[in-house]
C-alpha cells in the first residue's frame, strides 16, 4: 500500500465525485472576471471531451465580459457555461459548497447526525447516523420534518433544511416531527461534532447470519478515514470463514480509498485502468501482499456507483468475490477537483475509467454474478434477500473452498 500512496501524495483523487486537486498552494484572490476566464481555461484544457460538447469553446470566453461585476455574476456565468457540456459530473461550486464537501472529505461536520431528503413534497430524515445526538434523540428513518427551530419547513429544499439544522457544537436545534400514526412532537437536539464514519460492521438487525460468517458495510468511500475504517474492520473480521461486504447504495467517494482498499483485497493483480482526453492509458496494480484472503461476497444494487462500482469491478474480474444484488449504477467516469480563486472549485470530467478486463461500464454498470431483487414485499416483512443469499453462499464449505482456490490460481499468474 505504501507504492500506492506514493503515487498520489501530490493530488487527492475523488470519484463520483471526483480525482485531484490540482493545486496545493494558495490560491489569491482575483476579479470575477479572471474567476470566470480561469475556469474557461480549466475545462478547455481538461475536459474529457476534446470537442466541449461538439461546439465552439472559444466563443463563451468573453461571452460574459460585459455583464460581470461581481463574484456572484462570475458564478452564475460559470454555471451557464459548464452546463452547455452537458455533463452532470461537471460543476461549480461556489466557496460555501466547496466547504461542505471538505468537510464531508475530513469525515466531520457540525449538526446532529441525520441524513434528510425532500420526498412528496415532504422533508424526511432518511436515517439517522449511528452514535449522534439524531439518534440519540430518537429520531428515526421516515421521521417528517413539519419546522426547524419554529419556521414551516413546507417547500424547503435539502440545503436550505440542512443550513438551518446544522450549527456549532453545543447550540440546539428544534425540530417539530411528525411520525406515522403519532401526533407531532418538538425535539429539541444539542448539535455536536459528527464524525462520519463510513464503514460499520454492525450487522442489520433482521438479518441472521451464520457465526462464520462476517459483515462490513461500507457506506462511502468520501471520507479520508475510510481505507482505515476498513482495515480494522477486516482486522475484526480475520476470525469469520467468508465476508459480506455490502456496498449497496454507496454512491463513491475518494477514488484513491477504492484503490488503497482493492489493494487489500488483490494479491498483485490490477485494480483499475484510466483513459484521459489524449488516450493516454494508466493501470493501476495492486500490491503482491493483501490484508485478507477470505472468500467474500460483494453486495450491490442501482445506488453503488463510482468508488463503488471500480471496487466490485475489480474483486469480480479478478475472481476475488462473488457479486450479489442489482445491476450497478454505471458511472465510469474521473473528475478532477480544482481550486479555483476566492475558495470555489470545480469538479471536471477528465477521464474514463475501465475494469480489470478492459470493461468501460459507464451507464451500463456492473452486472452481478447472481442477481437478487428485493421486493416491496420483503421491505415491509423485513426481509433482506440478498444478504440471505451472501450468507447462504458464504456458508457453503465447497463455496468457500472454490472461492480460495480461484483466488489462488489468480495469486500465481
Amino acid at each position: 500500500m505504501k507504492n500506492l500512496w506514493k503515487k498520489f501524495t501530490s493530488a487527492l483523487m475523488i470519484l463520483g465525485l471526483c480525482y485531484i486537486t490540482t493545486s496545493l498552494n494558495p490560491v489569491l484572490a482575483q476579479t470575477p472576471q479572471a474567476l470566470y476566464d480561469k475556469a474557461w481555461k480549466l475545462i478547455d484544457t481538461k475536459f474529457v471531451d476534446q470537442t466541449n460538447n461538439n461546439q465552439n469553446w472559444e466563443r463563451w470566453r468573453h461571452k460574459y465580459d460585459s455583464v460581470i461585476k461581481t463574484e456572484q455574476d462570475a458564478y452564475i456565468a460559470i454555471d451557464t457555461m459548464v452546463s452547455s457540456l452537458n455533463d452532470v459530473y461537471t460543476k461549480f461550486l461556489n466557496p460555501k459548497e466547496y466547504k461542505e464537501e471538505n468537510d464531508s472529505i475530513q469525515g466531520s461536520l457540525k449538526g446532529i447526525g441525520v441524513q434528510i431528503g425532500v420526498r412528496d413534497g415532504k422533508l424526511l430524515i432518511i436515517a439517522p447516523i449511528e452514535d449522534t445526538p439524531g439518534e440519540k434523540a430518537g429520531l428515526k428513518a421516515e421521521d417528517e420534518i413539519l419546522e426547524i427551530n419554529g419556521k414551516s419547513a413546507k417547500g424547503i429544499t435539502v440545503d436550505a433544511a440542512a443550513e438551518q439544522i446544522r450549527g456549532e457544537e453545543g447550540t440546539q436545534v428544534e425540530l417539530l416531527i411528525k411520525r406515522e400514526g403519532e401526533a407531532p412532537k418538538l425535539y429539541k437536539i444539542t448539535r455536536a461534532n459528527i464524525e462520519l464514519k463510513s464503514v460499520s460492521t454492525k450487522i442489520p438487525k433482521y438479518a441472521k447470519l451464520s457465526p462464520n460468517v462476517g459483515y462490513i458495510r461500507l457506506s462511502s468511500f468520501i471520507s479520508k478515514n475510510a481505507t482505515m475504517e476498513f482495515q480494522n474492520a477486516l482486522i475484526e473480521n480475520r476470525d469469520k470463514e467468508g465476508i459480506i461486504l455490502d456496498l449497496r447504495s454507496n454512491p463513491g467517494g475518494l477514488l484513491t480509498n477504492a484503490i488503497f482498499i482493492a489493494d487489500m483485497l488483490l494479491d498483485g493483480q490490477v485494480i483499475v485502468s484510466t483513459v484521459d482526453r489524449d488516450g493516454y492509458k494508466e493501470t493501476q496494480r495492486s500490491n503482491p501482499k493483501v490484508v485478507s484472503r477470505q472468500p467474500m461476497v460483494v453486495l450491490i444494487n442501482g445506488g453503488s456507483a463510482s468508488a463503488s462500482e471500480i471496487l466490485s469491478g475489480a474483486l469480480k474480474d479478478n475472481g476475488r468475490a462473488t457479486i450479489v444484488g442489482k445491476k450497478s449504477f454505471g458511472k465510469g467516469l474521473v473528475q478532477e477537483i480544482n481550486k479555483l480563486p476566492n475558495g470555489a472549485a470545480m469538479h471536471i470530467t477528465i477521464q474514463k475509467y475501465l475494469t480489470p478486463n478492459g470493461t468501460d461500464i459507464n451507464k451500463k454498470g456492473i452486472e452481478p454474478d447472481i442477481e437478487v431483487d428485493i421486493t416491496a414485499e420483503d421491505v415491509k416483512a423485513e426481509r433482506d434477500p440478498q444478504l440471505e443469499k451472501a450468507n447462504e453462499l458464504l456458508s457453503s464449505g465447497r463455496y468457500a473452498r472454490n472461492a480460495a482456490r480461484a483466488a489462488e490460481s489468480q495469486r500465481l499468474r
